[in-house]
């Protein structure tokens, strides 16, 4: 089993309609007990300039220009993460932090 943390970068399976694309990890090391699951973003290179979009600078590991899409987060099966690539930048995963607290109504908390 491929070993990651939060705010790693890791290529996962997310099934035939979103293909094998890389994402962020956004949750911490196992959340539940029960299940063998984690949370993640995708990044995409279908740019759209979105307030839920986070731009990065491209990595060398990256073909293209690519987004985080903190829209398309989801759990994921830890079985589906085929790899590990490298740790997304600390000041960008906060980035994403914010959007996603704002996504999902948590700022005011």
């Amino acid at each position: 089993m491929t070993s990651f943390n939060r705010g790693d970068v890791v290529i996962v399976d997310l099934g035939m309609a979103q293909k094998v694309r890389p994402c962020v990890v956004v949750s911490i090391c196992n959340p539940d007990r029960q299940r063998n699951m984690s949370v993640v973003v995708p990044m995409t290179t279908e740019i759209r300039g979105g307030e839920c979009e986070v731009s990065f600078p491209k990595p060398t590991w990256l073909k293209s220009e690519s987004v985080v899409n903190v829209l398309g987060v989801t759990g994921v099966d830890n079985a589906r993460v085929v790899k590990r690539i490298a740790p997304f930048p600390a000041m960008k995963l906060q980035e994403i932090t914010r959007v996603l607290a704002n996504v999902l109504g948590l700022e005011s908390l």
